[in-house]
C-alpha cells in the first residue's frame, strides 16, 4: 500500500529548488461530470476543427487522443484564479491595473496585469500612463529595457507570474528582439483514447413562420420602431441596384424566423479518461537571477530566495485552479477522479517524492515565502493604477463605436 503524502513545507520547497531536483509534477486524471461515456466538446481552432493526434502513453500504447485545454489557456486560467485570491484579498501580489473608465466609452472595463495577454509587456499597459508618463518610460516600466534572466529583479517585484508563465516583449522598443523569459510551469488538459461524436441542430418557431413568407430584405434605415429588416424591397439597402437580401437569399430563418431543419454534423467526443499534466521546471527557475542595488552579480542566497518564491507562486496558482474546477466550457466540465498530489522529480531515476498541498496549504507555503523574499532586500510591489493615455482611449472608443454600429 502506498504511503500517504507528506506535507509540502516551504524548507522542503527551497531545498528542492537549491538543490538538483528537476521539477514538481501533478499528473491528474479525470472524467466527464457526466460520467464514463459522456460526450464533451474540446475548444475548435481555424476553420471550426478540434486538436485530435495520436500520442505514445502508458506502456507504449499509441492511442487517439484530443487537447481539451492548451499550455496557454490553462496559464490563464492560473493567473485568473490568482487574481480571485486575490481580490478577496487572501494573498498579496504586485498588480498593474489599467481601468477604461472615460465617459467617451460605451462599455468600461479594467484590464489588470494577470489577465493582459502579454503580461507586463502587453500594448495596453504599454500605452497607459503611470504617474503622468507613458508606462515603459517611466521608472516602474523601464525595467523591462533591461530585463534579461541574470537580471529578472525588477520583474519580480513588478510581474512574477512573467516569470512563471513566459513572457516575450514583442510589443516594445526593440521588437522581436526584445527579452524573452521560457515558460517554467505548464499544464495541459488531454482526453485520451478517444472516439469523436455528431450534434445534432434544430429550431421550431413558436410562431410557425414559413419559408414562403420571405424574402427579407436588410433595411436601409432603422430606427426604434423598426427591426433591421424589412419585407419591402423599397426600404433595403441596395447592392449593385438591387434590393440586399439577408443572407443569401432572404430567408425569414436569416433573421431568426421560422424553422430551422435538423440537422447532423461532427461534435464532441467521448473518451476513456481525460488527463491533467501540470509541470513546474526547477532548472528553468534556477536560470534566474536577481541582482540588487544596480549590482551586477547576484547573491546565491537571495537567488534561492527569489526562486522559492516562484515556484510557490507556481505551486499556489496551479492549486487555486485546481479546486476552482475544471469548467474548460459549454459541455465540458471535467472532475477529478483522485486526490490531487504534487511528485518532486529526482535529477535520477528514483521514486517520486509525493506531497499533498491544498489551496490553503498553499496560500501560506506562499505567504511565507514571500516574506522570506522581502527579507532578503527583493522588490515586492502593491497594485500600481495606470490610466489610458488619450490616444489610446480614443481608439477603444471608436473600435466599440464601430462594434455597435456593425451589430445595428
Amino acid at each position: 500500500m502506498n504511503a500517504q503524502p507528506a506535507k509540502l513545507t516551504l524548507d522542503i520547497l527551497q531545498s528542492a529548488v537549491a538543490g538538483h531536483a528537476a521539477a514538481l509534477r501533478r499528473i491528474t486524471t479525470l472524467q466527464p461530470a457526466g460520467g464514463p461515456g459522456d460526450k464533451v466538446f474540446p475548444p475548435t481552432y481555424e476553420g471550426g476543427k478540434y486538436a485530435t493526434e495520436k500520442r505514445v502513453i502508458e506502456g507504449g500504447e499509441i492511442a487517439d487522443c484530443v487537447l481539451l485545454d492548451s499550455v496557454q489557456s490553462q496559464a490563464n486560467r492560473m493567473e485568473l484564479a490568482l487574481l480571485d485570491a486575490l481580490r478577496a484579498r487572501r494573498i498579496e501580489l504586485p498588480l498593474l491595473t489599467v481601468r477604461f473608465d472615460d465617459p467617451s466609452l460605451r462599455k468600461r472595463f479594467t484590464v489588470t496585469s494577470l489577465e493582459a495577454p502579454h503580461r507586463i509587456a502587453d500594448a495596453l499597459l504599454r500605452d497607459s500612463l503611470c504617474g503622468g508618463t507613458v508606462f515603459r518610460k517611466s521608472e516602474k516600466g523601464r525595467v523591462l529595457d533591461d530585463a534579461e534572466p541574470w537580471n529578472a529583479t525588477g520583474l519580480f517585484g513588478l510581474n512574477p507570474t512573467a516569470l512563471l508563465f513566459g513572457l516575450w516583449d514583442s510589443t516594445g522598443p526593440r521588437g522581436g528582439l526584445g527579452v524573452k523569459f521560457q515558460r517554467a510551469l505548464v499544464s495541459e488538459i488531454v482526453g485520451i483514447s478517444v472516439q469523436p461524436g455528431v450534434k445534432t441542430s434544430s429550431r421550431l418557431d413558436p410562431a410557425q413562420v414559413m419559408l414562403a413568407s420571405g424574402p427579407v430584405y436588410a433595411r436601409a434605415e432603422s430606427n426604434s420602431t423598426d427591426p433591421e429588416w424589412t419585407l419591402d424591397p423599397t426600404l433595403a439597402l441596395k447592392e449593385k441596384g438591387q434590393a440586399k437580401k439577408l443572407g443569401k437569399d432572404g430567408k425569414p430563418s436569416e433573421s431568426n424566423h421560422g424553422n430551422v431543419t435538423p440537422g447532423i454534423v461532427d461534435g464532441g467526443f467521448t473518451l476513456t479518461y481525460a488527463r491533467q499534466t501540470t509541470v513546474l521546471s526547477l532548472p528553468a527557475l534556477r536560470r534566474l537571477r536577481f541582482p540588487v542595488q544596480d549590482r551586477a552579480e547576484s547573491d546565491p542566497a537571495r537567488d534561492a530566495v527569489a526562486r522559492t518564491a516562484l515556484a510557490a507562486l507556481g505551486l499556489l496558482g496551479a492549486t487555486l485552479a485546481a479546486e476552482a474546477g475544471a469548467d474548460l466550457r459549454s459541455r465540458c466540465l471535467l472532475v477529478p477522479t483522485e486526490p490531487f498530489e504534487w511528485e518532486l522529480l529526482g535529477p535520477a531515476p528514483a521514486a517520486a517524492q509525493r506531497y499533498e498541498l491544498d489551496g490553503d496549504g498553499a496560500i501560506a507555503l506562499f505567504a511565507a515565502a514571500v516574506d522570506r523574499a522581502r527579507s532578503a532586500g527583493l522588490p515586492w510591489e502593491g497594485e500600481i493604477i495606470l490610466t489610458p493615455t488619450t490616444e489610446l482611449t480614443r481608439l477603444v472608443a471608436k473600435s466599440q463605436d464601430l462594434s455597435s454600429q456593425e451589430r445595428a
